[in-house]
């Protein structure tokens, strides 16, 4: 896919993509969802460059990052952190879990129990924990890419429906094509220098907002609300687009129009998007559910001159 990243963003993409080659599109996605403040969910096989996405990520963009490995015995505790009495001091005091940090790869999160996915779950909505009582605002910007194995291997427990939809946006990395995989074989990746902070907390903050501004004209409001009412009344999926799943794709709209420059977005940056925010919330009624096939059915029946 060809990207036409604005000047300013480009040496960011340019800086992970020096690490993770030939996957320009997945890391485009994740910096739009960043700046939309939402959190990402990486669905693939293990192997094809999830945590390497992740870790340089989180370098260029400067952010505290912190890893937690999701098995079948780990409990909300071991993320969240735990208050214990401190004989010295005479006093409970809280030992912080790797939740608070700024970037969290919460690693094949489909691999615990229920409840220990909905303690991650909970903090990625309300950007807060409590623990004991007491509540705990988390780091700014606080951003998640969880990652799962596919459902059917031994041992992950799905993540329902409801949690699903906090993520943003999910996609999978996918095998290199035939070019980068030979510039991978060719030790290309492994060669390239660490990645270092690109952008600071200002810069940040300035990129998010103007993201939040980004103009979305009456006309496209009128296509974004024609794709979601196809969801929600054509009878091909087993539930439609819900209204946090409709702003996940406005947020994700203005966030991919500001990525290539634009402080109005257009119908091409909804189409952009609207297969990765709608993958992991739509399913068909009949048949396999593909991010192909999510767009092909969408944008054949919704028009985008409708």
């Amino acid at each position: 896919m060809n990207e036409t990243i604005a000047p300013e963003f480009r040496p960011l993409v340019d800086a992970v993509e020096a690490h993770l080659l030939g996957k320009r599109h997945a890391i485009s996605l994740t910096l739009a969802a960043f700046f939309a403040g939402g959190h990402v969910l990486l669905e693939d096989i293990p192997g094809v460059g999830k945590t390497t996405l992740a870790k340089t990520f989180a370098n260029v963009m400067g952010l505290d990052f912190g890893r937690v490995q999701f098995t079948g015995d780990l409990l909300p505790s071991d993320i969240l952190g735990v208050s214990y009495f401190d004989q010295e001091s005479g006093k409970f005091v809280l030992k912080k879990g790797p939740i608070f940090t700024q970037f969290l790869l919460a690693d094949e999160i489909n691999r615990s129990m229920p409840k220990t996915q909905s303690a991650l779950l909970e903090a990625m909505e309300e950007h807060h924990v409590t623990i004991d009582g007491k509540s705990h605002d988390l780091k700014e910007p606080f951003f998640v890419i969880a990652t799962q194995n596919p459902h059917e291997e031994v041992g992950t427990f799905a993540l329902p429906h409801s949690q699903l939809d906090r993520f943003l946006c999910s996609f999978g990395i996918g095998y290199p094509d035939k070019e980068a995989e030979r510039a991978v074989l060719l030790g290309g990746g492994s060669r390239a220098a660490a990645a270092v902070p690109l952008m600071d907390a200002a810069a940040i903050n300035t990129a998010m907002e103007a993201v939040r501004t980004v103009h979305l004209s009456p006309a496209l409001i009128e296509y974004l609300q024609s794709l979601i009412a196809y969801t929600r009344d054509s009878g091909r999926f087993v539930y439609g687009l819900s209204t946090r799943g409709a702003l996940a794709l406005a947020a994700m709209t203005r966030a991919w129009a500001h990525l290539h420059g634009r402080d109005y977005a257009v119908p091409d940056d909804v189409q952009a998007v609207l297969g990765e925010v709608c993958l992991h919330r739509l399913a068909f009624k009949e048949g396999v559910t593909t991010l192909n096939r999510i767009r092909h059915e969408l944008f054949s029946h919704v028009p985008a001159d409708a």
